[in-house]
């Protein structure tokens, strides 16, 4: 296994763990989700839409670690930078700046599941 591929499986697999992670905090509404949705102007009723597109990306990037469904896991990479670029947008939006790291480290990972399941 090189180098590369090492990186592909171990960023995937942290990728697709954390948004597993932030998806149930979603779907058992968190106290921390309900006090930073209502920060940034979420409605509650978008948390389980919200959980399920997460859950989904994480599903999609376990099954892009094959080979053959490369792609699908590309297309799930791609939807959770989309995910998060509105999510930091939001933040922005409403200058809710003190806890932007949260939403900008799931954006990374998940541009870090794009850019190394295109390169690979």
């Amino acid at each position: 296994m090189t180098g590369t591929q090492l990186a592909f499986l171990v960023v995937t697999l942290l990728t697709a763990a954390v948004n597993v992670g932030i998806a149930a905090a979603d779907l058992t509404r968190a106290r921390f989700v309900l006090a930073n949705s209502a920060q940034v102007g979420v409605p509650r009723s978008w948390l389980p839409r919200l959980a399920a597109l997460k859950l989904a990306g994480a599903a999609g990037l376990l099954l892009g670690l094959d080979a053959a469904l490369r792609p699908l896991g590309a297309a799930a990479a791609c939807g959770l930078v989309l995910l998060y670029l509105g999510a930091l947008a939001f933040h922005l939006r409403a200058r809710v700046l003190y806890n932007l790291a949260f939403p900008g480290f799931y954006f990374a990972t998940a541009v870090a599941s794009l850019t190394l399941t295109v390169s690979s």
